[in-house]
C-alpha cells in the first residue's frame, strides 16, 4: 500500500452576500486547523472577478498563514501565467520558499474565468499557450538558468533570479489539468507534477488512466520522467456521523455554490438543465461525496482503480456547510480517512490481535500473580502474629 498524502484545494468560493474580510480569514483559519490534524498540503487559488473567488494573491494568503502553522505545504493552486511576466512572478515564488522554510509550492494554470482574461484583454483561445510559454521560463529560472526569450506579450532578457530554492532543493511544481489532454502534455514536456482538477467528475475519471500515460510519453520524449506520487487528485467530500447528517449540514450553502457553477464557472459540475437537489444530483452521479468516512473511502479507492494510482488526495472547500460542522468533515476526514491510506494502524491492529489471542493466558497469569500476592500476604501476616505471640 503506497502512503497517500491529503489535502486541501482552497478556490475559494464564498457567497456574495458574506463578510469577505471574514470569508478569509476562515479560509486561512481552516489551514490552520488542518495542520494540527496532520493534512499534508494546502493549495490556494488565484481569482480577479465573479465576487465568489475572492483570492487575487495565493501568495499573500500563504505569507500570512504559514506564520500561524507548523508543517502543511502550501502552494499556489493555481497562479494564473498568462497574467503574470514571469520574472515578477518567479522571484515572488522564491521569496515565499524562503520565507516558508521551503514549504511553498507552486501551481500554474491558464486562468479558469474568462471574465479574469476579459478584463485584461487576453484572448481565451491564447491562454493556455502562454501558460505552457510561461511556465517554460519559470522553470528556467527556478533552477538558476540565465534566461532571454522574447514573446508577444513578455520578453526576459539575461534574466536571472538572486535567490536559489531554499535548502539547496527544488521548489515543487504541479501543471493544472482536466479532461484534455492539453495539461498532461504539459507536464510531461516541462517535467512537472500533475494536478486534476474536479477529478471526480465522470469524463474526468475516464480519461484519467489516458491522461496518465500521455503525460508519461511526453515526459520520456523530453528527457522526464513522470512519479505518480507528484499526481494530485481533486474531488468534493463533505462527510458527517450519518449520511442524513451530511446531507442536512449541505443544505446550508449547496444552493449558492450551484448557482455559482450556473451562472459563472465554466466547469460542466452543475449543468443548467439540472433538476432537482443539487446534494442528491452531486452524489448520484459520482463527482462527490456527501456522506460517510466510509463513502469517502470508497471514492478514494474508485480513482486509484481508475488511475492506476496517484500520490495525493485533495479535497475541494466548497463552503456548502456552516464552518463548525466543515471543520467536522476535515476532522473526521483525518480520523477515519487517512489509516485506511496511509497504513496508521498497522502495527496497532497487530498489538490488539495479539493481546486478544492470548487473553486467556494474560488473565490467568494475572490471577496467578494477584493470588500469589494474597498468600504472600497472609503469610507475612502470620509470621509477625508469630513473633508478636512468642514476645509475650
Amino acid at each position: 500500500m503506497t502512503h497517500l498524502r491529503f489535502g486541501t484545494f482552497i478556490p475559494p468560493i464564498h457567497p456574495v452576500h458574506e463578510n469577505p474580510t471574514l470569508c478569509i480569514e476562515r479560509d486561512m483559519d481552516l489551514i490552520v486547523h488542518m495542520d494540527k490534524w496532520g493534512y499534508d498540503e494546502a493549495w490556494i487559488g488565484e481569482h480577479h472577478s465573479a465576487g465568489t473567488e475572492i483570492i487575487a494573491s495565493p501568495e499573500l494568503l500563504i505569507a500570512a498563514v504559514a506564520e500561524r502553522t507548523k508543517h502543511i505545504k502550501l502552494g499556489t493552486g493555481v497562479n494564473s501565467l498568462p497574467y503574470h511576466h514571469p520574472l515578477i512572478l518567479a522571484d515572488r515564488i522564491m521569496q515565499l520558499h524562503h520565507m516558508t522554510r521551503g514549504r511553498a509550492m507552486f501551481g500554474a494554470g491558464p486562468g479558469a474565468l474568462v471574465s479574469d482574461a476579459k478584463m485584461m484583454g487576453i484572448e481565451t483561445a491564447k491562454q493556455r499557450d502562454m501558460m505552457e510559454e510561461a511556465l517554460e521560463c519559470i522553470l528556467r529560472l527556478f533552477r538558476g538558468e540565465t534566461v532571454t526569450h522574447k514573446a508577444d506579450w513578455f520578453e526576459l532578457n539575461e534574466a536571472r533570479l538572486q535567490l536559489r530554492p531554499y535548502g539547496g532543493g527544488q521548489i515543487e511544481t504541479a501543471t493544472a489539468c482536466m479532461v484534455s489532454p492539453s495539461g498532461p502534455r504539459a507536464a510531461g514536456r516541462l517535467g512537472t507534477g500533475l494536478m486534476s482538477l474536479s477529478a471526480t467528475a465522470p469524463e474526468a475519471l475516464a480519461s484519467a488512466g489516458k491522461n496518465w500515460q500521455i503525460a508519461v510519453e511526453m515526459a520520456a520524449r523530453h528527457g522526464h520522467t513522470m512519479d505518480r506520487k507528484d499526481w494530485r487528485m481533486i474531488g468534493l467530500v463533505h462527510i458527517a456521523e450519518t449520511r442524513e447528517q451530511a446531507f442536512k449540514d449541505v443544505a446550508f450553502g449547496i444552493d449558492d455554490w450551484a448557482q455559482y457553477f450556473e451562472d459563472v464557472a465554466v466547469l460542466p459540475m452543475i449543468p443548467p438543465d439540472r433538476k432537482g437537489d443539487p446534494a442528491q444530483f452531486l452524489v448520484n452521479t459520482g463527482r462527490a461525496v456527501i456522506g460517510t468516512p466510509d463513502d469517502c473511502i470508497r471514492q478514494v479507492e474508485a480513482l486509484e482503480k481508475a488511475s492506476g494510482g496517484f500520490g495525493c488526495y485533495l479535497i475541494t472547500d466548497h463552503n456548502w456547510a456552516r464552518f463548525e460542522r466543515k471543520l467536522n468533515s476535515y476532522e473526521m476526514a483525518a480520523r477515519y480517512v487517512f489509516p485506511r491510506f496511509q497504513n496508521l494502524n498497522a502495527n496497532r491492529e497487530l498489538s490488539n490481535t495479539w493481546v486478544r489471542e492470548r487473553q486467556k493466558d494474560f488473565k490467568t497469569s494475572a490471577q496467578a500473580a494477584t493470588q500469589a500476592q494474597i498468600e504472600r500476604h497472609a503469610q507475612e501476616q502470620a509470621r509477625l502474629a508469630a513473633k508478636k505471640s512468642a514476645a509475650e
